[in-house]
């Protein structure tokens, strides 16, 4: 009991400092790849390819002191499949339309924002769904799984620290121009904004001790899965009973900081992952409340277009769904896969490329226009 009060409290802290930095930075991915395609310009992206940059340099140095044991192909991330870029596009789709991912959905739900609250429900409600259909999903993955290789080094043949400097170097050149140019910096005047540069520093360091800590990245949208299947249970208990999903606790991961391994599912039972996902959800949340009341920002508006209302609850399902069928959501690989040059997280991330973009065509035709 003392050790699983010890991973609630260093993952609630994690998460109450995701949400007070999203918010005062508004640190919203889905914003990211959405404007990229609106307005033919993004500059937060390049906060997002800082992230993602030093991270891998975090991790890799952690790694080699010792402070991190991470061996790919694991229970974290697996062989890559088709179905990851298939994920990532219907991932893509759904956060454009729900005007937030994951995360950027729970900062804005705890600042006040409405159409949140919806893409929140919808998010619930397509993670319950999968289950429906999981058995003929995971075969389907296996069918177009795409070789025995877990990660860039592995099916290039090179060593992981070699490649990793060489992609810190190319990257950090590019960083180097965008900095010098004052690409990074984003002009603002309000009182307690925080530079999406510095946020995206800060979130690293919280991947770092998350990773280090807890024995995984950040990630919440499993934890989806589990809430949405505790409302069914009280509904319909024998359905959930009959889903494999549901039922199955085959994903492990060892807990350093209890030094213990850990069983987790999607069913709607207490295991290690509502140990670490559901005190971070609940910390962002409070953390974003905390930082929009204290800077006179939190706004709970009613007179929310219907259109934009519902928008976000069929993204929030869409992205519900894809979070299970990528599998994970675009924090977990983006912020954590991806530094681990996880071939399964590259497929994610050039499936949200064509994702959003059709996300935003929807959005700007049939959403914006009403």
């Amino acid at each position: 009991m003392e050790n699983q009060t010890i991973i609630i409290m260093v993952s609630a802290f994690l998460g109450l400092a995701s949400g007070i930095i999203m918010h005062r930075s508004d640190f919203c991915i889905a914003g990211m790849f959405r404007d990229l395609f609106l307005f033919r310009n993004s500059p937060l992206l390049r906060s997002l390819i800082l992230l993602t940059a030093f991270s891998m340099l975090l991790f890799e140095m952690a790694h080699l002191v010792g402070l991190l044991n991470y061996n790919l192909p694991s229970s974290l991330y697996g062989l890559p499949s088709l179905t990851n870029l298939f994920g990532g596009m219907l991932f893509g789709v759904g956060m454009v339309l729900a005007g937030g991912c994951v995360v950027g959905t729970l900062y804005k739900l705890g600042a006040g924002n409405l159409p949140a609250v919806y893409a929140f429900i919808g998010l619930l409600v397509g993670s319950a769904l999968y289950a429906e259909f999981h058995l003929g999903w995971k075969k389907l993955t296996i069918a177009t799984r795409l070789g025995d290789a877990a990660t860039l080094p592995q099916l290039l043949g090179l060593p992981p620290t070699m490649l990793i400097c060489l992609l810190l170097i190319g990257t950090g050149a590019l960083l180097y121009q965008w900095q010098t140019k004052g690409l990074l910096l984003r002009p603002n005047r309000v009182q307690g904004y925080l530079q999406p540069r510095t946020a995206a520093l800060l979130l690293a360091i919280i991947g770092l001790i998350s990773f280090s800590l807890l024995g995984m990245p950040i990630g919440i949208t499993t934890s989806y899965a589990k809430v949405g299947a505790f409302f069914e249970q009280l509904l319909i208990p024998e359905h959930v009973a009959s889903l494999g999903y549901f039922q199955g606790r085959g994903f492990e991961y060892f807990s350093p900081i209890s030094n213990q391994t850990l069983q987790a599912g999607a069913g709607p039972f207490w295991d290690g992952l509502a140990l670490v996902q559901f005190p971070l959800i609940v910390g962002i949340v409070i953390g974003s409340a905390l930082s929009a009341i204290s800077m006179g920002k939190f706004n709970c508006r009613f007179d929310i277009p219907r259109c934009q209302l519902f928008s976000a609850l069929i993204g929030g399902i869409i992205m519900g769904l894809a979070a299970r069928m990528s599998p994970a959501c675009n924090v977990w690989h983006l912020l954590g896969g991806l530094p681990l040059l996880s071939i399964q997280s590259l497929l994610f991330t050039l499936g949200l490329l064509p994702g959003a973009w059709v996300g935003t065509l929807v959005l700007t035709r049939y959403v914006l226009k009403q």
